[in-house]
C-alpha cells in the first residue's frame, strides 16, 4: 500500500530528526524529556540558545528559525490530525446517503470511467 509505506517513511524521518534535535539540545547542555515532542524541543532549543554565549550571531538567527518552524511544525500537526478526522466524518456520513456511490467524487465531476 502506497499510503502505509509514505507513512512509516514519514514517521522513520521524524524520528530520526526528533533524535538529532534531541541530541543536538543535549549537547548544549540542555535535559531533554524521555519522548519528546516537536513543542517540547522548541521550547528547549530556545532556552539552550538563550543562554549559549560563544555563538555568532547569525548561528543565534538559525536557532531562532529552527524553534520558529518547530513550532509551525507542531500546530500543523495538530491541524492535520483535527482535518484528517473530520474529512473521515463526512465520508462517513456522504456513504449513508441514499444515491451516494462513490462519496469521493466531488458534485460535477464526471464518474471515473471503468477500463
Amino acid at each position: 500500500m502506497i499510503n502505509g509505506d509514505l507513512s512509516a517513511r514519514l514517521a522513520d524521518a521524524r524520528g530520526r530528526l526528533i533524535n538529532e534535535l534531541s541530541s543536538a539540545v543535549t549537547d548544549w547542555g540542555g535535559q531533554v524529556p524521555e519522548d519528546p515532542g516537536v513543542a517540547e524541543l522548541a521550547v528547549l532549543l530556545e532556552d539552550v540558545a538563550a543562554r549559549l554565549h560563544t555563538i555568532t550571531s547569525s548561528t543565534r538567527a538559525e536557532l531562532a528559525g529552527a524553534v520558529s518552524h518547530l513550532r509551525a511544525a507542531d500546530r500543523l500537526g495538530g491541524l492535520l490530525a483535527v482535518t484528517l478526522w473530520h474529512l473521515g466524518q463526512a465520508l462517513q456520513q456522504a456513504a449513508t446517503l441514499p444515491g451516494i456511490q462513490d462519496p469521493t467524487t466531488a458534485p460535477g465531476e464526471p464518474e471515473p470511467q471503468a477500463c
